[in-house]
């Protein structure tokens, strides 16, 4: 969808931002209707494909990150309303940033769950210096 800005320039409208800028409230609660849709059949469709043969199997964690990642798709444009409209500047960046942030979080965990052994003391120097 888009819209206008002060200077008459198209950009870039999120479901739902219809209704703050002067649609009605039944259409606006229909958009989020769609969303809402959208997501319930991602999550059943992600629930039918690991739960039947209908997939290829090794493929089957690579058809739930694709529908996982669409799905965030849908919650970022329905419920968020994050677009990529000029007012929506903060917003984008903001959203960003909170992915990095857990981004760096996992990978650190995990670099960390992987070399920790390797720092660790050799079990019987550890209970030497016990006794």
């Amino acid at each position: 969808m888009t819209g206008h800005d002060a200077h008459g320039q198209d950009w870039d409208r999120a479901p739902g931002e219809e209704y703050i800028n002067g649609l009605g409230m039944g259409q606006a609660f229909a958009l989020y209707g769609v969303g809402l849709f959208l997501a319930v059949l991602l999550t059943a469709v992600s629930f039918y494909i690991s739960g039947t043969g209908i997939v290829w199997k090794p493929s089957i964690p690579v058809a739930l990150v694709v529908l996982a990642i669409a799905q965030m798709g849908i919650h970022v444009v329905f419920f968020l309303h994050i677009t990529t409209g000029p007012e929506n500047t903060n917003n984008v960046m903001a959203l960003g940033f909170g992915i990095l942030i857990v981004l760096l979080i996992v990978v650190g965990s995990v670099w960390i769950m992987n070399h920790m052994n390797h720092s660790m003391l050799p079990m019987q120097q550890i209970m030497q210096m016990q006794r």
